[in-house]
């Protein structure tokens, strides 16, 4: 199943092959004691959370020195894929629920991060901007919009305008009627797995007043 990482992402280095290899241990092992991942997903963790949580950076590549925000990490989706992707990008991982972090932090010490920080707290608290926000599917995009509200950098350095990059799936047409913005990426069209077919990211440019 490591392979499905490899056959989309062909110029990994050495390094991020072996984070990526020992990722599946490395959770297996902590869900033993801590159920971060549903039991029923821990042998698929390969397409239905790391190869999804990648699905990101098929719509943006982040670049050198950026800074990005993830919300609702729970075990680190799709924060830590992200973060081995993008080793010179630095990586925020806040979750409110101290156990999840405890799992993040022992994952990011696990594989050898040093571009990830994690903050045990409501995202609310967090006073800093970043360049993009990242999420799987944690609220509905007007509650999760109201959360992140102020978060993100005015100024633009990727192809795509700063905002937010969420992780969703099914019929999104009444959750998103108010933002005529929003752009809708179809996974299945990424990815050919059958766990795709629903699956989405979702695009919101965040504009500015100025």
């Amino acid at each position: 199943m490591y392979s499905i990482i490899t056959k989309h992402f062909p110029d990994l280095t050495d390094e991020q092959l072996g984070q990526f290899k020992k990722i599946a241990e490395v959770y297996k092992d902590w869900n033993q004691k801590i159920n971060v991942v549903s039991r029923k997903d821990i042998d698929e963790i390969y397409t239905r959370h790391v190869l999804h949580s990648l699905a990101i950076a098929k719509i943006q590549r982040f670049k050198p020195g950026s800074h990005i925000l993830d919300v609702g990490t729970g075990g680190g989706f799709p924060g830590i894929p992200l973060a081995i992707l993008h080793p010179e990008t630095n990586f925020t991982l806040v979750d409110s629920i101290g156990k999840k972090i405890k799992v993040v932090d022992e994952v990011v010490q696990a594989l050898g991060l040093k571009n990830v920080k994690t903050v045990n707290a409501r995202v609310e608290t967090i006073d800093q901007q970043f360049d993009f926000i990242v999420s799987r599917a944690v609220a509905a995009m007007p509650t999760f919009v109201h959360w992140v509200k102020g978060k993100i950098a005015k100024k633009s350095n990727h192809e795509l305008k700063n905002g937010i990059l969420y992780l969703k799936g099914g019929d999104l047409s009444e959750e998103l009627s108010t933002y005529q913005t929003a752009e809708i990426f179809d996974l299945v069209e990424i990815f050919s797995d059958d766990f795709f077919e629903t699956k989405k990211v979702v695009y919101l440019p965040i504009k500015y007043k100025g």
